[in-house]
């Protein structure tokens, strides 16, 4: 035997060969640090490795009992090569052992290991037990370990995943090597168990009874898994460290028993991930309650039910504003949040391969656009309604009060006016009496015909308030008929009376002028007295300073004439006088009243206090409605001021989101990044927006129906603030769209911005959109070969085809870079779900349900449970996965 390490030459299982991971055999290295460990090392990879060899060897009807010894002559091993190979040809052993023989000493390439594989055959046919089995353990990778890979890991790191993977769900189980987490011997069990549940009763198994647990897993792998048996409980329990070569051994051999099962595993995963995406999708489909809302909120808004009262009708605008302060705002993010989860389902639509979403008839998106201008239309015509509402009730109860007050003036002259005319006291009067009930008459016709303006104006509101639909109309009506029915009768009492007088005048001569004169005066400043009155507490409404200041002008100039009143009055109190003093020159005996009116001194001054005292209360009623003005000029400047502000903000932020939507900056998470940090911006004034609404509110309730101050209305703001949130989160879930299409189809930062920069070039008027012509030039700009002749056309309207499929003429970013992502990458296809459906299977032509639930998720599993087989070969109870996985992808009709 060649002495390598005294010759200084390297040794060809030493230091300087390949290891474990290398490809074929250990290091000596690691031999020496594993005998250290534990020196029962070398029994366990005896037992391992002969047990091994003799499950291929039994192949060919022979086995080995010495490891070490049985293996020298090379028949065997040749043997075994050929066996766990497939090598048909046999090498003549003659010419191997001769080369192995060679005094030489040269490491020779042994069958199916390969022409790179040293081994040095002197070794082996010396018995040296090291080197056999470093030489069985390198075959075992070769043949047994080194095509096991799970996600791309290498063979043993490959092999330690799977059994993670498989012992996940089992508690006491916690596999981080090839040793000592395999001591106990629950990871063996627990392997069996989740394959062949049938087999194994895990749930009995003790931790702390680890002979047992070993032994029944290595029995029940020998009995039904044909898998020997490699080692005793005792070899791995009584040792510090069990070998980690012979567990490996050990475990390849069940990891190739459950192969069949680990296939169906990885399609099984294929395919719940094509139905997860499947499932997420159809939740996104799903959500259209914001239409029903509009179709249920438009008859609301579209109701007119007038109220009979100012309170009432306030409540329903109260009601009104709850509806657009609580109730409409959660609608507006609602349906920007539809909008985009609309785009973001036909993104990942198309990212999968599937068919683009067409919501039912009456439910797309367009419907709901359509349906909430028909909201805010509705919106507009309901709050002018409710205006006019009030103003129509305002000026009803305004007419109301008026009516009354003028009703009970005159209905309170008229007090005993038609038993005075019914009176027959001229009968036994004397001429002097007589002529002074004439006077007194024809005062009192005066005074009959001066009240007529009043009854014609109570008739005129009363009419009035009959076309505007005033709810007491009855009870207006019916006083109102009163008076003309009492009036007719006066007017027809009066003129019976006259006769009755005119026939006795020619008997009495006697008048007293001074008396009659007074009459005459007293009786037309009365009535002024009287109408001063009325005026001085008449109602009034105004809606402008202009208009106070007109009524306080009026007032100003009625109080300007009261000196010529006062002279009035005094002289009219004058001739009282001085027919008084007349009589008490002459002796007379006055009557106890003036003849011929019922205005007395008494009256007058009575009824001038009276106006003397109202004038100022007047002054205080004009002073307050003046105030009021000017409080509603400040709300309104107030209100026009933030109006102004807030405007032009929102129109500025608006043309910013347009400029930033086409600008380039960045990474698209870097723009992202941008919008967000832009969307807080403008989430961060909305207290400008709230402030604008209260002061609105306040506008509404002081009933401010115009404002001079501002062009912007609170509908307009509202429109254009609600707007504004819409283009921010369409701008950002467009960059988000972007992402998702850059990251699924793997297209790189550099090539979305090359995408983006030819397609901004192009877009002169920045509209997010290519005419032909110019996305001929951005196709040309990326390398296309599209220019003007025939196969240019040809390749040209292929790809029109794809980008614009309706034929619209323009060519969206977002279509452009779909094409762009389907012309570089790769999907996955119906026909590879169909494949791994059929591997879940096993070949069939269909599936069955109970081989679903053993291979899916319980949800995925009954997501799947839809399409019977119709094929002859089926059983009861089969599905057709074929039909199913098609209908994923749009390409049938199920």
């Amino acid at each position: 035997m060649v002495d390598y390490h005294s010759a200084g030459q390297p040794h060809p299982y030493g230091g300087n060969g390949p290891g474990p991971n290398g490809d074929y055999m250990a290091q000596e290295d690691d031999w020496d640090r594993d005998l250290l460990l534990d020196p029962a090392w070398e029994k366990q990879q005896r037992k391992t490795f002969t047990a091994w060899c003799n499950s291929h060897l039994r192949k060919a009807g022979t086995q080995i009992e010495n490891i070490d010894e049985d293996f020298r002559d090379g028949l065997k091993l040749m043997l075994l090569l050929e066996v766990i190979s497939g090598q048909l040809k046999i090498i003549k052993l003659g010419i191997q052992v001769n080369k192995a023989l060679d005094p030489r000493g040269d490491p020779r390439p042994l069958p199916s290991l390969g022409s790179n594989t040293p081994v040095p055959l002197l070794e082996i046919v010396d018995g040296n037990a090291k080197m056999t089995l470093g030489m069985i353990w390198t075959i075992i990778l070769r043949f047994a370990i080194q095509d096991i890979s799970v996600e791309e890991t290498s063979a043993k790191e490959g092999l330690l995943l799977w059994c993670q993977r498989k012992t996940a769900p089992y508690k006491n189980v916690n596999v981080q090597n090839f040793h000592i987490s395999w001591k106990d011997g629950l990871a063996f069990n627990a392997l069996i168990h989740r394959h062949r549940p049938e087999l194994i009763e895990y749930d009995k198994l003790r931790k702390d009874d680890p002979v047992t647990n070993l032994n029944n897993a290595f029995e029940v792998a020998e009995k039904y898994l044909d898998i020997p048996k490699m080692l005793d409980a005792e070899d791995i329990v009584g040792t510090l460290r069990p070998d980690e070569k012979a567990i490996m051994t050990y475990v390849s051999c069940f990891y190739h028993a459950f192969s069949g099962a680990q296939k169906a595993e990885t399609a099984a995963n294929r395919i719940c991930k094509v139905l997860a995406v499947n499932q997420e999708n159809e939740q996104l489909m799903e959500d259209y309650g914001l239409l029903a809302w509009i179709q249920r909120t438009i008859p609301w808004l579209e109701a007119r039910d007038p109220q009979k009262t100012i309170p009432a009708m306030q409540q329903k605008l109260e009601d009104f504003r709850e509806y657009r302060r609580v109730h409409k705002p959660p609608k507006v993010q609602e349906k920007c949040q539809l909008e985009i989860n609309f785009n973001t389902l036909q993104t990942k639509l198309r990212l999968s391969g599937r068919p683009a979403f067409m919501p039912s008839e009456g439910r797309m998106v367009s419907d709901i656009g359509a349906g909430w201008q028909r909201l805010e239309q509705a919106e507009k015509g309901h709050e002018e309604w409710l205006l006019t509402e009030l103003r129509r009730l305002e000026r009803l109860d305004h007419l109301a009060e008026k009516f009354r007050q003028k009703a009970s003036i005159h209905e309170g002259w008229t007090e005993g006016k038609e038993v005075a005319l019914r009176d027959r006291d001229s009968g036994t009067a004397s001429l002097a009496q007589v002529r002074a009930l004439l006077r007194k008459h024809e005062a009192f016709e005066s005074d009959l015909a001066a009240h007529q303006d009043r009854v014609e104006q109570i008739a005129a509101i009363a009419q009035e308030l009959n076309e505007l639909d005033y709810y007491d109309s009855p009870s207006v009506n019916a006083r109102c008929q009163k008076i003309c029915d009492q009036w007719d009768l006066l007017g027809s009492l009066t003129h019976s009376r006259r006769e009755a007088l005119e026939k006795m005048e020619k008997q009495l001569e006697t008048i007293d002028e001074l008396h009659l004169e007074y009459a005459k005066r007293a009786a037309p400043f009365n009535n002024w007295m009287e109408s001063a009155m009325e005026d001085l507490q008449d109602m009034f409404i105004v809606h402008t300073i202009e208009e106070i200041q007109g009524l306080i002008a009026a007032h100003e100039q009625f109080k300007s004439t009261l000196g010529d009143a006062d002279r009035e009055r005094e002289a009219i109190l004058g001739i009282q006088g001085e027919a008084q003093r007349l009589a008490e020159l002459h002796g007379l005996q006055l009557p106890a009243s003036n003849p011929y009116t019922s205005v007395t001194a008494q009256v007058i001054n009575s009824k001038w206090e009276r106006v003397q005292q109202l004038v100022p209360k007047r002054d205080q009623a004009l002073q307050e409605e003046q105030n009021r003005q000017n409080s509603n000029e400040h709300l309104r400047r107030q209100f026009g001021s933030q109006a102004n502000r807030v405007g032009p903000w929102i129109q500025t932020k608006m043309e910013e989101i347009g400029r930033i939507s086409i600008e380039m900056n960045g990474t698209l998470e870097d723009q992202l990044n941008h919008l967000k940090e832009y969307e807080q911006n403008i989430v961060e004034y909305k207290p400008n927006l709230e402030l604008l609404e209260q002061q609105h509110q306040l506008v509404q309730e002081a009933l401010i129906f115009d404002n001079q101050h501002s062009n912007y209305t609170m509908e307009h703001l509202r429109v254009g603030w609600e707007q504004l949130l819409t283009t921010i989160a369409r701008t950002i879930n467009e960059v988000e769209n972007q992402i998702l299409t850059r990251d699924a189809k793997g297209i790189s930062q550099e090539q979305m911005q090359e995408f983006r920069a030819s397609f901004n070039h192009l877009d002169k008027d920045h509209g997010g959109a290519l005419g032909p012509e110019e996305f001929k030039a951005c196709l040309i700009s990326l390398g296309y070969d599209v220019e003007n002749d025939r196969q240019g056309d040809a390749e040209f309207q292929r790809i029109m085809a794809v980008v614009d499929p309706n034929g619209s003429g323009s060519v969206t970013f977002q279509a452009f870079i779909d094409f762009m992502s389907r012309e570089t990458t790769d999907t996955d296809t119906a026909e590879q779900v169909i494949n791994s459906f059929r591997v879940l299977a096993g070949d069939k032509n269909y599936i069955t349900a109970p081989e679903l639930r053993r291979e899916l998720p319980a949800a995925q599993a009954e997501y799947c449970i839809v399409a019977p087989y119709p094929g002859p070969d089926g059983v009861p109870g089969a599905l057709d996965y074929k039909s199913f996985s098609t209908a994923l992808y749009g390409e049938s009709d199920l």
